[in-house]
């Protein structure tokens, strides 16, 4: 009679303390390598991006902002956390305090956390109506606050299914409006431009294709109060007066408004001179003024005729550029101008104390001509030009370092045009030369990002539903089915 043979234990006592040493050791590793990614990426802050629409690029205007910010800045987000704009400002923010740790970021949730939204009320004295959706920046008690609703502009992208116009976001200015509240956090009060007015000048405040509503926002996003100025009376040019700003000007200036003039760059003033095809018929008496800064104002306009450097025939597409600081950040753009007017430099006398810096920051194509003089050859014309005049040894300037920048048009700065090539990175840094400060002109500034979202009509989102619980989960179960068939026969 044969015995059963007994029951052997699937694993010895060997196997199993086997086994559960491989799996205290596995974890131990697990945890090592954990703590060692989290090391190194601690230590070596480089950050990689999955995908081109995710990542968030500051531009090389911001990064210098940020690397000279030296105080500790609080940015408090108090927002819904469920409004649609939150995650893109908490995205770019982010952004923010990776390039710079003392900028630290905290949320306010004014619809779930009442005891910390009465709080951040009071502090910053809030209205609890109104004021919804704020981004508040506190260095050190000196506060901006920035409506998030202002981040976004609007658009019409077409017309809806039931025949009404389809307006969406698209464009989000971000970057743009919090590093113009970092700029303004570092200052006091901000300075200010002045806008001579009284000559036919483009207004600051319309939207028309050739007003300056848009410059006046660049001004400001780099902490410049605009005021208008009128050159009537008898005051000179205010003593405040960071900037002065001549665009577009078709009518002559009255002489004592030039004298105004000339006895602010003499102190060591800094203007911003913008002139344009229309000042052709009538002299502004500008030009007397700057030949004795070196500068000769041309009675012409320049045309292109090559393909490429120009697209209507009245327009200079320019990416020929000098060496500047203001030229630096732009040598890979294009700049578009509208029947320009040559402004060179004037070969003045040498080694005189004092002498005027003259610097032509940027020239047509080697084949342009003029438009009212045929007779000349093609040749490249220098389209604006650069000046500085440091103090003489021994003499202070009632205002600094004089400082010009003269530019042959003013249309290309323009609502319509100054969005277009680099037009607005030079107007950029041309301001921030003119106001000194240098760790604004390396690169491009911020740019508004456009809509990347996918955006679908009800009917679109009706198929989609249908297909993702049912056409795909159908397709599945109809696979089974076949193997199920196969696998029976």
């Amino acid at each position: 009679m044969s015995t059963a043979p007994k029951n052997q234990p699937s694993f010895s006592r060997a196997s199993r303390w086997g086994n559960g040493f491989d799996a205290v050791l596995r974890t131990v590793l697990v945890i090592a390598v954990v703590v060692m990614v989290n090391y190194l990426g601690a230590k070596f802050s480089q950050r990689y991006f999955w995908s081109s629409q995710t990542r968030v690029v500051l531009s090389s205007r911001t990064q210098a902002v940020l690397h000279s910010l030296t105080n500790q800045v609080e940015v408090t987000l108090y927002f819904d956390r469920k409004a649609d704009l939150y995650a893109d400002v908490v995205a770019l923010l982010d952004e923010y305090r990776a390039a710079n740790k003392k900028i630290s970021i905290r949320t306010v949730d004014y619809v779930r956390d009442a005891g910390a939204a009465e709080l951040t009320k009071a502090k910053y004295k809030l209205n609890a109506a109104t004021d919804k959706d704020l981004i508040i920046f506190d260095c050190g008690g000196r506060v901006k606050i920035f409506p998030g609703a202002a981040l976004v502009e609007y658009g019409a992208r077409g017309m809806t299914e039931d025949k009404k116009l389809d307006i969406a976001p698209v464009k989000f200015n971000g970057e743009k409006a919090f590093t113009a509240m970092l700029l303004a956090l570092e200052s006091s009060q901000p300075l200010v431009a002045y806008y001579t007015q009284g000559h036919r000048e483009p207004s600051f405040t319309a939207d028309g294709s050739f007003d300056f509503q848009k410059v006046a926002q660049l001004l400001e996003q780099n902490y410049l109060a605009v005021t208008n100025l009128s050159l009537t009376g008898d005051a000179p040019i205010p003593a405040d007066c960071n900037l002065l700003v001549i665009a577009g000007p078709q009518d002559p200036f009255e002489e004592s408004a030039l004298q105004k003039i000339d006895q602010y760059l003499r102190e060591g003033g800094r203007l911003l001179l913008l002139l344009n095809v229309h000042s052709l018929e009538r002299a502004t008496g500008l030009e007397i003024i700057l030949q004795r800064w070196g500068l000769n104002v041309v009675a012409d306009t320049v045309q292109e005729h090559t393909e490429g450097q120009t697209y209507t025939g009245q327009d200079v597409a320019t990416t020929k550029f000098g060496k500047h600081p203001i030229m630096a950040g732009l040598a890979q753009s294009t700049l578009q101008m509208i029947l320009p007017r040559p402004i060179a430099k004037l070969n003045l006398p040498t080694g005189t104390a004092g002498a005027p810096q003259v610097d032509e920051l940027m020239f047509s194509s080697d084949v342009s001509t003029l438009m009212a003089d045929r007779t000349a050859a093609p040749r490249s014309y220098p389209l604006a030009c650069a000046v500085e005049q440091k103090p003489v040894a021994g003499i202070a300037n009632l205002r600094g370092t004089a400082r010009l920048v003269v530019v042959g048009d003013s249309i290309f700065l323009g609502n319509h045009y100054i969005e277009g090539g680099g037009n607005r990175d030079f107007l950029n840094s041309a301001v921030n030369w003119l106001i000194d400060r240098p760790q604004l002109l390396e690169g491009v500034g911020p740019r508004p990002i456009t809509e990347f979202r996918l955006q679908l009509t009800r009917q679109q989102q009706y198929q989609l539903r249908w297909l993702l619980l049912g056409a795909l989960p159908g397709g599945v179960l109809f696979l089974g089915w076949l193997v199920w068939l196969v696998r029976r026969k």
